[in-house]
């Protein structure tokens, strides 16, 4: 792929690490230390944003503390409750001012060591920088997620990234005004990203396995994302849901005819009168009608929530200054 470069390709411009952080006390001091380490590696201006996503543990005494003692490198954000990875990484992007911005999640199962290969390839003139996690070292039922996750965003999007599961993942300037103008309630950065990316890449980055503790997606969470993410990228299961009304208009009139000739042959009293078989259709049709209220309902619910056009976060609290 030929990339484009940009007048920000500017291998001493400042880079913007931003960091969701959601109940990870264990991980805070290393995360932050390891940060700054890797960073300093590339000499250039950095910042390491913090954004606490509604912590009920110790991380934001911790994220507070680290921002007064390296007030020049590291910036702290406290929300006023729980938003979500992507809200977070949001409001993180939105005080961002690097002309790279790299994302990366606090549970160090991405090490911060990565970052400054994301930043070299960025400096190649790519618009966005993705990650493939290898060996991928999470369960088999998020390794699944995953895969479902990556199809059906690649088949939506037309852009063929390998892993938007994992949020390391480096974007430009103009990339990331683009994501903030955006005015959806509900949405998923990576999507955003190569949505706007003229030119992206990946590269492979080393995953560990989660060393203290718990994923903050649950198999609920994991549900919602799932229809969160068919929702916000295409209107097909809408037009799935004609192509599948036609399809059981079609077997319902071929069945009828079916029906009618076997009543024919066999008489009236074959398969009960009837009773049995006409159950069974009006239950394929039940069914029909309930998975389309359910979608219509998805899109409908997404229509309002934009059109309430609620601030998707708050910040309650800013630690530390920018150089």
């Amino acid at each position: 792929m030929t990339a484009n470069t940009g007048n920000d390709c500017n291998r001493k411009s400042k880079i913007s690490v931003v960091i969701p952080v959601f109940n990870e006390e264990a991980n805070v001091d290393e995360l932050v230390t390891r940060c700054l380490r890797a960073c300093e590696q590339m000499q250039r201006p950095f910042e390491v944003i913090l954004v606490d996503d509604g912590s009920t543990d110790a991380s934001p005494t911790k994220i507070e503390a680290m921002a007064v003692a390296f007030p020049d490198r590291v910036v702290g954000l406290f929300l006023n409750r729980n938003y979500g990875q992507h809200a977070a990484i949001r409001a993180g992007l939105a005080q961002a001012d690097g002309a790279i911005i790299v994302t990366l999640d606090a549970d160090l199962q991405n090490p911060p060591e990565e970052i400054p290969r994301i930043v070299d390839k960025m400096d190649e003139g790519f618009d966005v920088v993705g990650s493939i996690r290898v060996p991928r070292c999470d369960s088999f039922f998020r390794r699944v997620s995953s895969y479902l996750v990556n199809r059906m965003v690649q088949t939506s999007t037309g852009v063929m990234m390998h892993d938007y599961g994992c949020m390391l993942r480096g974007y430009r300037r103009h990339i990331v005004d683009a994501i903030l103008a955006c005015r959806e309630q509900c949405t998923f950065i990576p999507i955003l990203g190569n949505t706007y990316a003229g030119a992206t890449a990946e590269i492979d980055v080393q995953h560990e396995k989660r060393r203290s503790g718990i994923s903050k997606y649950s198999v609920w969470k994991l549900i919602n994302l799932q229809f969160d993410l068919l929702t916000c990228m295409t209107t097909t299961p809408l037009r799935l849901l004609s192509v599948l009304g036609l399809f059981i208009s079609a077997a319902g009139i071929g069945g009828g005819m079916l029906l009618l000739l076997l009543r024919l042959y066999h008489g009236p009293e074959w398969a009960a009168e009837g009773v049995f078989t006409l159950f069974s259709i009006l239950f394929i049709f039940i069914g029909a009608q309930f998975i389309g209220m359910g979608l219509l309902g998805e899109y409908i619910g997404r229509i309002y929530n934009d059109v309430r056009a609620r601030p998707p976060f708050h910040i309650q609290k800013f630690v530390g200054h920018k150089p």
